[in-house]
């Protein structure tokens, strides 16, 4: 089974899919970090990000590998051509990077087989903006997870200051959010939208439980 979760930049879906994963018994498939990873790359090798070609050729030449800890869904760490980047990917730099390097078609296709054939291997919740809509669009559960960009700059903002990563300037997050979404959603390729068969959830006003519970119940009536 795949439970696809969708939605913009800050709504919780990392944290929602790790803990409906632990609930269900699934595996994380972590497809923002591998995308993250690319970025990371090409800054390291200052690859532009309108170099269509070269962002393309990281993405299908370096191989990115997760690696798993027992008992736990999400994975611990990510590599890129053998390059720890797990803690690199999550900088600023790297949130406002992402996004160009995502929409690259040449990116895209290359990554998404892969994750198709890693969804193919066994149960998985599986998060980013396009899941349920180009990457498994026959996804027995579709959840596009929302909130506002408030409510979603200051989630953020919490999250940075607790790992020392990130900008913890509300009003400079608040701006990228919104930028993200933005871009996000009028990009050429694979824009950010619901799937039509996704059911939304909006988390503004209701707790992070309250979304887990929702979403498990939604796997286990789809299970039956």
């Amino acid at each position: 089974m795949i439970v696809a979760i969708d939605g913009p930049s800050g709504a919780g879906k990392s944290t929602v899919a790790k803990a409906v994963a632990s609930k269900l018994g699934f595996s994380c498939l972590d497809t923002g970090a591998m995308y993250r990873a690319v970025a990371w790359r090409a800054l390291k090798d200052g690859v532009s990000f309108d170099d269509a070609a070269g962002l393309g050729r990281i993405a299908r030449e370096c191989p990115i590998e997760f690696g798993m800890m027992p008992g736990d869904p999400l994975p611990s760490t990510v590599s890129i051509d053998g390059a720890d980047v797990t803690m690199a990917i999550r900088t600023a730099e790297i949130d406002k990077a992402v996004s160009p390097v995502s929409a690259e078609p040449a990116v895209r296709d290359a990554l998404v087989g892969q994750q198709q054939r890693i969804g193919r291997t066994g149960n998985y919740v599986v998060e980013g903006r396009d899941i349920g809509t180009v990457v498994f669009p026959g996804a027995e559960v579709k959840v596009f997870l929302t909130a506002s960009a408030e409510e979603r700059a200051m989630r953020r903002v919490k999250q940075n200051a607790e790992r020392g990563v990130g900008s913890t300037d509300y009003e400079a997050v608040l701006a990228d959010i919104r930028r993200r979404d933005e871009y996000d959603s009028t990009r050429a390729s694979s824009p950010l939208k619901a799937a039509e068969d996704a059911i939304t959830i909006d988390s503004t006003d209701i707790s992070i439980d309250d979304v887990i519970d929702q979403i498990c119940d939604l796997a286990r009536e789809r299970a039956v």
